[in-house]
């Protein structure tokens, strides 16, 4: 589930404690041409983001076998499953656990016991289908590990939407041993107090579908094996917030974390908003607040807030310090939750109160106020935002990420938000083209499970790709780069680098598409969304977006015995592995 549905979006369809704006931006450029766009330090001179939904690499590229002479980190190349998408040798790595987290919080909980077998999924969110009872397309019991979706449904089939929420996360990744998605989803799934009923504790609606994968080798993602064959990816980029996608989204733009403000700084949430993951009485990890109408915040700077002293903990353990302590300030509520921005897209302020699922306006540095101030271009396209008076259900306001920043919305670089229309419109010009872009598709089309399927998303990028290649001006000097927003609640077999209280999560696809790529190369360093931001901020010469940042971290130090695990962790690559950019 990803949707809020804010009853003022009906109408129209940092650092924190910091009283005012850094100077530097309030020295924004006009919606004109930047200066700088073409003074880089690389051939690159577009960058094009392209963030689909909710997939994990071996999700995904689970069975994908590079290139000779490439090597892989995925189900198959573990062993876990066999070519033809059944059980491997080493199945038995993914195999799921039962626990138990009885009261207060826990990240890691008791492990009892394995499953026998893994439960019947439910088409949880799936378009179509009935979400109250077992998805009886797959099999009522299934081998308690990885399967392949298509082995019981085509490719284009809508299918369940797994569970994908903060503290749920770092449960399901349970410190690094990945054997907590099904029962994370059975014990807990979308929530208590508020969830929509008939959930209720030990009646979630989720089952397996964590588990489920796609086969490159059997036919599935036809494209993004040709991308992948092509261009170069990453086996080791991984989403940056442990949850969903207003964080992620979010993190993409400011390698940080959104906060409750008065406008000024750091304030109290109303209290219907705040996360409490302890275990209600007599219950096995059914939080007390959370679910998609409940808990958002969390005060982690204050051990006795629920949910905190556990991960605090967990990071304290750790063989390497955790980034700034684990990067909360004091007496600050962060955002691990789905919110809808504190601006409509026309710029008018959004009301905040118990009920309405708005986070205030925020005033902490993004990329793209970054950008305007060196006088470098950019835009940000979103399908379904059309003239901002009349968005479209097509619309996901919690990925028009530039809108939740009074910044944007009260200056002129309001005028940089637009509909994914105009985009089909600017790639036909390179030299008017924005030096950087993003672009959130259209809901239907994101390939997020349940409402949305992966081959809708592969159209999309392909015909992006197709267009900016269609103009030699603009394809000569681009890098598209291809990502996901988070995984979805998927099952991921890669090392999670622990880098602060709120991350990293899982691995999730990243492409390299460019004239440029290292062709077929699949890169092994470590990296998170704050990679895309290092690789623009050292494109163009720019700072880190603030001190808290995580585009401060280094670049990872390799070992070639094991290049996924930084050396000098908490580490973050800059995407310069994947170029070649001797000449061409």
């Amino acid at each position: 589930m990803k949707k809020i549905v804010n009853p003022k979006w009906s109408l129209i369809c940092s650092v924190v404690g910091v009283a005012l704006m850094p100077a530097w931006l309030h020295a924004q450029t006009s919606s004109t041409t930047a200066t700088r766009d073409k003074d880089t330090t690389t051939p690159i001179k577009h960058v094009i983001v392209i963030v689909g939904e909710n997939r994990t690499f071996d999700n995904l590229y689970g069975v994908y076998e590079p290139k000779k002479g490439q090597s892989i980190a995925n189900l198959l190349s573990k062993g876990i499953v066999k070519k033809d998408g059944t059980p491997g040798p080493n199945f038995a790595l993914a195999s799921q656990k039962l626990a138990s987290n009885f009261g207060t919080y826990s990240p890691t909980p008791e492990v009892n016991a394995s499953y026998t077998h893994l439960p019947q999924p439910y088409a949880a969110g799936a378009f179509g289908q009935r979400k109250d009872i077992p998805d009886n397309r797959f099999p009522a019991k299934m081998p308690n590990g990885p399967f392949q979706i298509t082995h019981h449904v085509s490719y284009g089939a809508h299918t369940g939407d797994p569970i994908h929420r903060f503290f749920q996360m770092w449960q399901q990744v349970n410190g690094g041993k990945n054997d907590l998605f099904v029962w994370t989803a059975e014990t807990v799934g979308v929530g208590p107090s508020n969830a929509p009923a008939p959930i209720a504790a030990g009646r979630t609606y989720q089952g397996a579908i964590a588990m489920g994968f796609y086969n490159m080798a059997t036919g599935d993602a036809p494209y993004f094996k040709k991308l992948a064959d092509t261009y170069a990816i990453s086996d080791n980029y991984h989403q940056p917030i442990m949850g969903g996608t207003t964080a992620n989204y979010f993190a993409l733009a400011t390698a940080d974390v959104a906060f409750y403000t008065d406008g000024i700084k750091a304030a109290t949430p109303p209290k219907k908003q705040i996360e409490n993951p302890d275990a209600q009485a007599n219950t096995n990890n059914w939080y007390t607040e959370d679910g998609y109408r409940g808990g958002t915040y969390v005060k982690c700077a204050d051990d006795q807030e629920p949910g905190v002293i556990g991960i605090k903990t967990l990071l304290k353990k750790l063989p390497y310090p955790a980034f700034r302590q684990g990067n909360c300030e004091p007496d600050t509520y962060y955002m691990v939750n789905n919110m809808e921005p504190g601006y409509t897209p026309l710029g008018a302020a959004m009301p905040l109160g118990d009920t309405i699922f708005t986070i205030p306006p925020q005033t902490m540095p993004h990329i793209g106020d970054a950008l305007s101030a060196a006088s470098v271009s950019w835009k940000w396209y979103t399908g379904g935002r059309n003239d901002g008076k009349t968005v479209d259900k097509e619309y996901c306001a919690m990925c028009d990420t530039p809108s939740f920043f009074t910044s944007t919305m009260t200056g002129p670089d309001k005028e940089k938000l637009q509909d994914l229309s105009q985009f089909y419109v600017d790639v036909k010009d390179a030299k008017a083209f924005p030096a950087v872009s993003f672009i959130a598709p259209y809901d239907s089309i994101s390939g997020h499970p349940g409402y949305a399927t992966q081959p809708n998303f592969d159209e999309l990028v392909a015909d992006v790709v197709t267009r900016v290649q269609s103009n030699p001006e603009l394809w000569k000097d681009t890098v598209i780069l291809v990502t996901f927003d988070e995984g979805g609640g998927y099952y991921d077999s890669g090392y999670v680098q622990l880098i602060d209280f709120f991350g990293d999560g899982t691995r999730i696809p990243l492409i390299a598409v460019s004239p440029f790529s290292k062709k077929g190369h699949v890169d092994h360093t470590y990296y998170n969304h704050a990679s895309i931001l290092k690789f623009i901020q050292r494109n163009w010469r720019l700072s880190p977006l603030s001190k808290r940042s995580r585009d401060n971290l280094p670049n990872p130090v390799s070992d070639k015995k094991n290049p996924y695990v930084p050396l000098n962790r908490p580490a973050i690559g800059d995407l310069m592995d994947l170029f070649d950019f001797r000449a061409k």
